[in-house]
């Protein structure tokens, strides 16, 4: 059986490391004239280290990245309002998280693809399908076959819009910018991921190797975010927050910054259609307040293999996979959707009181909810 993955993001390339080690035919259509590699960095949380652990791939990715063994939220100055340290999660689950550069995984996933065909600088255009074939054309006049197409496409997938009607795209009236830097910072920070909450906007930053920081910075915006933001000065727009976060965007590239706004996919009742069938961004975006939109990818990329290795019925297959991640998936777009408003309050009595209830709430209780987010149902 031949399975064709339109995307070579993250979520493509695991699909197509899951398949080919279940004995698929496997190949990759990419729109870019190369595997694009991003310059920002990636959290991969306990529940994607799991799927990449089950993969022979967690130990290169541990060797490659940077370990990180706690989650905390500050506001703007530095004074703490949670904390989630992940020792007990990790001995539960006998893993550890970690940050990488988008490029390192990206390249990591590569090498694990030897024998597969990676299509490059194919921009999906149309397709049809018959009862046992997947037919689909590129922009540049070429058409393919298969008998499973499945869409790692990303949030504005064209094979979504080929096979299900009325999705909705929800604006989180945010934009983020995204960056890496090569600057010393404090021991302190050295396993930590720490998010700082001020006023409508915020700041995060972590450690993806011995060199670098990983940061993302992001602020509500009004009406028109490209207007609004045209000449953004970030050390200005966060001046206000701690000298550390002023350290970091005043020694990056500003050629090297990423800037895109924030968006989820609301949850479909479907992620099929026939021979079709669509994973990650394409079929359950979320916004990035939970640092689980590729972790989600990642996880799908898994099951989607397991599902089409043990069901012989196609359609059975991706019911099944429906099954066991769609809940799970809905919950984490839901919960990180909430996390971002409240993370983005204006008013300043409504900050208060935020951060005041957080500083009340158990760490048990934290840590608990966090653990329930890494565990694996299959």
């Amino acid at each position: 059986m031949k399975i064709s993955i339109i995307g070579g993001g993250i979520g493509g390339l695991t699909t197509a490391i899951a398949l080919k080690q279940k004995g698929f035919e496997v190949e990759i259509f990419e729109q870019y004239k190369e595997i694009k590699k991003a310059g920002s960095g990636i959290n991969l949380a306990i529940n994607a280290m799991q799927i990449y652990k089950r993969l022979g791939i967690y130990d290169e990715i541990a060797s490659l990245g940077s370990y990180t063994n706690a989650l905390f939220i500050s506001d703007e100055k530095f004074n703490i309002l949670s904390e989630i340290k992940l020792l007990k999660t990790e001995q539960e689950f006998k893993t550890k998280a970690f940050a990488i550069h988008r490029a390192v995984l990206h390249t990591i996933l590569v090498n694990k693809l030897d024998g597969v065909k990676i299509h490059l600088n194919k921009k999906l255009k149309s397709l049809s399908q018959t009862n046992n074939e997947v037919i689909f054309d590129f922009e540049d006049g070429t058409t393919y076959s298969s008998n499973i197409l499945i869409g790692a496409d990303g949030i504005h997938s064209v094979v979504r819009k080929s096979i299900i009607d009325n999705t909705e795209l929800r604006m989180a009236k945010q934009v983020c910018w995204r960056g890496i830097v090569k600057t010393a910072i404090s021991n302190k920070y050295e396993t930590e991921l720490n998010e700082l909450w001020g006023k409508g906007k915020r700041f995060g930053f972590v450690k993806i190797n011995k060199n670098e920081v990983y940061w993302y910075a992001l602020t509500n915006y009004k009406i028109d975010y490209k207007v609004e933001f045209s000449n953004a000065n970030l050390e200005e727009l966060f001046s206000n927050f701690s000298p550390v976060v002023k350290q970091i965007i005043s020694k990056t590239e500003k050629r090297n910054i990423i800037f895109n706004e924030m968006m989820d996919l609301k949850p479909m009742s479907s992620w099929h259609h026939k021979n079709v069938c669509l994973i990650g961004d394409a079929s359950h975006a979320t916004t990035p307040n939970l640092g689980q939109g590729a972790c989600q990818a990642i996880e799908t990329a898994f099951v989607i293999a397991e599902c089409l290795s043990t069901e012989n019925n196609i359609n059975l297959a991706f019911e099944k996979l429906e099954k066991i991640r769609k809940k799970n998936v809905k919950k984490v777009i839901n919960t990180s959707w909430i996390v971002g408003k409240i993370a983005h309050l204006n008013n300043r009595i409504g900050i208060f009181l935020r951060n005041n209830i957080m500083k009340l709430i158990p760490k048990k209780i934290t840590e608990k909810q966090s653990t329930s987010l890494y565990k694996l149902n299959y």
